[in-house]
């Protein structure tokens, strides 16, 4: 399965960072990712629901550890443009990130 866009909706909050929604191979999309700073990072959370318990499930979320890295790393690399392109500085938090794959907390 391949990328084949990516849309970043920036936000401006402590927390999260972006909205973000992914086309893959042109024919299926997955709305209501999110990039969060968090603790320890950056990390994308999958879209999901609140289940009669109070907790939240991810509503669709990578099976394979690779595809999950694949998938981060490509949307914090398009994050990253999309603030340059705003003109917004890019912290070394951001930098590491990209370099090194986000964590998951």
């Amino acid at each position: 399965m391949e990328i084949t866009e990516i849309n970043i909706s920036l936000r401006d909050e402590e927390k999260l960072k972006a909205f973000v929604n992914v086309t893959f191979d042109d024919v299926f999309v997955v709305r209501g990712m999110k990039i969060i700073n968090g603790s320890k990072g950056y990390f994308i959370s999958m879209p999901s629901r609140k289940v009669p318990d109070g907790s939240y499930r991810d509503i669709a979320h990578p099976i394979r550890n690779e595809f999950r890295q694949y998938l981060e790393t490509e949307i914090i690399s398009k994050y990253r443009n999309s603030l340059e392109e705003e003109g917004v500085e890019v912290t070394e938090k951001i930098e590491l990130a990209v370099h090194e794959g986000v964590e998951n907390p």
